[in-house]
């Protein structure tokens, strides 16, 4: 079974963690602009941050199989300097007219401040303008405040539900997201939030439509094998094939597909590996690694 992960920040991870989610399955990946863990001071951060999400981090997925996407969007936590964050509104346009950039995101509330609220509503119409799907990032503290007053923000600017995501979900919040019409995103932490055997009750209660499993892995405590493991923890259990293909691959396909950014040919008919390749000069290999160089398909004898 083949897997998506449509919320990770892989900049954070390793190569062993692209090694062990292509082992694992996982053949596409969306990572969304995010908070570093201490505050941006200038917009040239923002520059270069996005340059590496269109461009680099696409390369050196590849070079483990895997095919990366990205999402573009100023984070909650950092609306709240709006100095800087009106340089970023400046700057977002260009990014989100880059390739393989498959919605704005993510973006909502942290600490439900007037600033956040700004930039969130400025957002959604430059995803409006520029017909992308939406992420949202749903607070950690007043989950359910915080869920329910960004969909009635959406709603507000009369954007379809179709087209956008809702994640960080938990069993407060899923069943009003459902009930609305958006993508019910959840991530699936080995330690806090969503766990895999939460995860596996919530697909029993109310099913595979537009419930969608990511791992949101970053810097912090997290696992970057957490769809597979949950897809193979809910056939385990019971849940059918075909739900497990919905909620951890096809609804993020359908969701971010609407972008038409996001192709399952894309990593259907890849590309052979050749490690030997470079970006802006340079390789993932370290002096004295061999490189894998994959044959091309036509090339390769069939026994």
């Amino acid at each position: 079974m083949k897997f998506i992960d449509p919320h990770i920040h892989v900049t954070s991870r390793t190569t062993d963690d692209y090694e062990a989610m292509a082992a694992a399955g996982v053949a596409a990946i969306i990572e969304p602009a995010f908070w570093l863990g201490q505050p941006r001071t200038n917009v040239g951060s923002f520059q270069d941050y996005f340059s590496s999400l269109v461009g680099f981090e696409k390369f050196r997925a590849a070079q483990f199989g895997i095919r990366h996407y990205c999402t573009i969007g100023l984070n909650s936590k950092e609306a709240n300097n709006e100095a800087l964050a009106e340089q970023v509104m400046e700057l977002m346009p260009l990014f989100l007219a880059k390739e393989n950039v498959v919605a704005v995101g993510e973006i909502g509330f942290d600490d439900m401040t007037a600033a956040e609220e700004k930039y969130l509503r400025i957002q959604l119409e430059m995803a409006k303008e520029v017909n992308l799907p939406i992420l949202i990032h749903t607070p950690h503290r007043n989950k359910k405040q915080g869920t329910y007053r960004s969909m009635d923000i959406i709603e507000e600017h009369e954007i379809p539900p179709h087209m956008v995501v809702i994640d960080h979900n938990n069993e407060e919040t899923c069943e009003e997201v459902l009930r609305r019409g958006y993508w019910t995103a959840f991530t699936i932490y080995p330690k806090t939030k969503m766990g895999n055997e939460r995860m596996v009750e919530i697909v029993k209660k109310y099913g595979a439509e537009r419930i969608i499993v990511d791992s949101s892995a970053d810097w912090g405590v997290s696992d970057p094998l957490a769809v597979p493991k949950t897809g193979n923890l809910m056939l385990e259990r019971g849940i059918p094939k075909e739900h497990v293909e919905l909620t951890c691959y096809k609804n993020a396909l359908a969701a971010y597909g609407q972008s038409g950014q996001f192709e399952e040919s894309d990593w259907l008919s890849p590309d052979p590996i050749d490690q030997r390749s470079l970006f802006e000069g340079n390789s993932v290999l370290r002096g004295g690694q061999t490189p894998r160089v994959d044959e091309p398909e036509d090339d390769r004898i069939i026994q």
